[in-house]
């Protein structure tokens, strides 16, 4: 999707195209298709971005994805919300990290480390 096609979405279109494109990403991601899990990536950063210059009130909508029952939502959540709400990222990162066998849960321990490190760059 072109970046001027998000710009006449809602923000609530954004939102829940953030809760299908990180499902898709980490079963890809699973399923061992790197494309396709490379190609929601590139979409959820623009979402991302676009969310971003529509101020904090739409970046605020992120906060509702951090109780998603799929991990890799909240995962995508939590690393979205570091910058303003810090707090609560870490503590869906932290339960993340928990998870016995998963590659959500290495990728939120990753993150988790980089943004206590303050190496992490969000996108």
């Amino acid at each position: 999707m072109k970046k001027t096609q998000l710009k006449k979405l809602s923000v609530e279109q954004l939102i829940e195209m953030t809760r299908t494109a990180s499902a898709e990403r980490w079963r890809a991601i699973e399923a061992g298709r790197p494309k396709d899990g490379n190609r929601m990536f590139d979409l959820l950063v623009a979402i991302r971005r676009e969310l971003r210059m529509r101020g904090l009130d739409a970046q605020l909508q992120f906060l509702r994805l951090l109780d998603d029952p799929e991990p890799g939502i909240r995962c995508w959540a939590a690393v979205s919300v570091l910058e303003f709400a810090p707090s609560e990222g870490e503590r869906v990162l932290a339960e993340l990290a928990k998870l016995p066998d998963s590659l959500v849960g290495f990728s939120a321990e990753l993150t988790l480390e980089q943004w206590k490190a303050g190496t992490f760059k969000p996108l």
